[in-house]
């Protein structure tokens, strides 16, 4: 049987005149009018703050892990680098490119958005 929020009437405990949800060990459940953390920029910074020092770390070990070099050839530049470096400068350069037609691609998004809007106004 349930009442008519649809809790079962078991689950709910009658102390005068409120009806408290309980749960597994009877206690009152706090979810009715119960404050969550708010989230906050300083909360955020700090978290950010940790996956870059997780971040660091696994890089400097892939550095120290990597350290013997390799011979690198690039439109006709021959160097000789340590194969961490190498990788990563080749990660950024790969990075870079996305972002520079990632870039490209919400530029042109933008004007397109401009255009449609701009369109409307313009009396017939």
């Amino acid at each position: 049987m349930t009442d008519t929020k649809g809790l079962p009437v078991s689950d709910i405990v009658s102390d005068g005149n409120s009806q408290a949800p309980r749960g597994p060990e009877g206690a009152p459940t706090t979810s009715v009018g119960a404050r969550q953390p708010r989230v906050t920029r300083l909360g955020n910074a700090h978290a950010g703050l940790i996956a870059a020092a997780v971040v660091l770390v696994l890089l400097l070990v892939f550095i120290l892990e990597n350290a013997h070099s390799v011979n690198v050839g690039f439109l006709g530049a021959h160097l000789q680098l340590p194969l961490s470096v190498a990788l990563l400068l080749a990660g950024v350069g790969g990075a870079l490119l996305v972002g520079a037609v990632g870039a490209g691609r919400i530029a042109q998004l933008r004007r397109a958005v401009h255009r449609e809007a701009h369109r409307f106004d313009q009396p017939r």
